[in-house]
């Protein structure tokens, strides 16, 4: 089955514009096979190259506009995979979208710290940066109905949903895929452009992150507990969350003194990867962290979705010293929007001193009966 990217009207909609568009994800989320759906659709002169490639290399940084003038000439559209790859990109970019004013060019890579980096300042002005994740609940709503995705639920709590794992049927398979996915991908782009002493403390950094996936974690005990100092914890987590692996919530706090700001929690884009890290496939009802993996999805999901509608807004949890506590804080112009994740039916009453510190915000409880509208954007 084949998904009709979020991304991809948007994407469609900017293919005229002489722009570079940089489209950003981590591997397997299928950004190839977005860009040659987006080139398919493209009534004129296109060209897909693959940054991976010699000789698709070797015309992109032979950076003479009489050299591009063999090929480009009369292109509307370049498409350049893997761009991150191709030395100074961003030169090569620039120099292309300033000679050939019908041109537009998309570039993709899968390491966006290496890619925006190389791109970012020659691009000021004329690029434009999206993000492609593993599938969201708002792509998939298009191909199931309410109760198919109940259905499916239990399912991407422990698989997730990367584009292949979803056209699997067999268990085994997808726990093979997913276990490949950490063991071959997964650092391959942090391990080549990253001087990395210890690549083996990397994945065991990660693994205990999982274990803590939406805890308060804390950087003084990861480095105690792999041997490394807490500059290179916080820098490889910094890496891993620019090839889209993890994403971070900081403190929330506007008026009190005792809520806590200084602590960050982490979760994982992709349920899979944080189950294969820690090689725990176990269907939901055998779990002992059903919380954990139920807080990540729900979290994974809602920022696929903001991203997605481009609505970004500042995200946090909150917490006391006290131990008052809500899962997940949005604000976005100043208006704050509170949810707390329960894998459980019961209604829950709010945290007192949140709801007397901020009297407008709104609260939300999220289970299984409404979670669905927590993903689409609907609450």
């Amino acid at each position: 089955m084949s998904y009709r990217r979020a991304v991809f009207d948007t994407i469609s909609g900017k293919l005229r514009s002489n722009k570079v568009i940089v489209l950003l994800g981590a591997r397997r989320v299928g950004k190839t096979y977005l860009l040659n759906t987006v080139q398919k659709g493209f009534e004129g002169k296109s060209l897909f190259l693959n940054g991976e490639d010699l000789d698709s290399a070797t015309i992109l940084t032979d950076r003479r506009v009489s050299s591009f003038r063999r090929w480009a000439t009369d292109l509307e559209l370049l498409i350049i995979d893997e761009a991150q790859v191709v030395p100074e990109i961003g030169k090569t970019l620039k120099l292309l979208i300033d000679s050939f004013p019908t041109l537009t060019i998309i570039a993709s890579g899968s390491f966006a710290f290496e890619l925006s980096n190389r791109t970012g300042e020659p691009l000021v002005g004329r690029q434009i940066t999206y993000q492609l994740f593993p599938l969201a609940q708002i792509e998939l709503s298009a191909h199931e109905n309410y109760l198919e995705t109940r259905q499916q639920l239990e399912n991407r709590l422990i698989y997730g949903s990367y584009p292949d794992v979803l056209q699997m049927t067999s268990e085994a398979d997808k726990k093979d895929y997913l276990k490949e996915l950490v063991n071959a991908y997964l650092l391959k782009d942090i391990l080549m452009y990253e001087q990395v002493k210890y690549s083996h403390k990397m994945l065991q950094l990660l693994q205990l992150v999982a274990y803590q996936t939406g805890q308060e974690v804390s950087y003084e005990e990861l480095s105690k507990s792999l041997q490394i100092d807490r500059n290179t914890v916080e820098r490889y987590l910094d890496l891993f969350s620019k090839v889209f692996i993890i994403f971070r919530t900081g403190g929330f706090s506007k008026n009190l003194r005792k809520e806590v700001t200084k602590s960050s929690k982490w979760y994982f884009f992709d349920n899979g990867i944080r189950n294969a890290l820690i090689n725990n496939f176990l269907p939901p009802l055998q779990r002992q962290d059903i919380g954990l993996i139920w807080e990540n999805y729900l979290a994974a999901e809602r920022m696929k979705y903001n991203s997605y509608s481009r609505k970004n807004p500042f995200v946090y949890f909150w917490r006391t010293y006290d131990q008052q506590e809500l899962d997940w804080v949005e604000v976005i112009d100043d208006v704050i929007s509170g949810y707390e994740f329960k894998w459980n039916d019961s209604k829950i009453k709010f945290p007192k001193a949140f709801v007397e510190a901020y009297p407008d915000a709104e609260t939300h409880w999220i289970n299984r009966d409404n979670f669905i509208d927590f993903v689409t954007g609907e609450i």
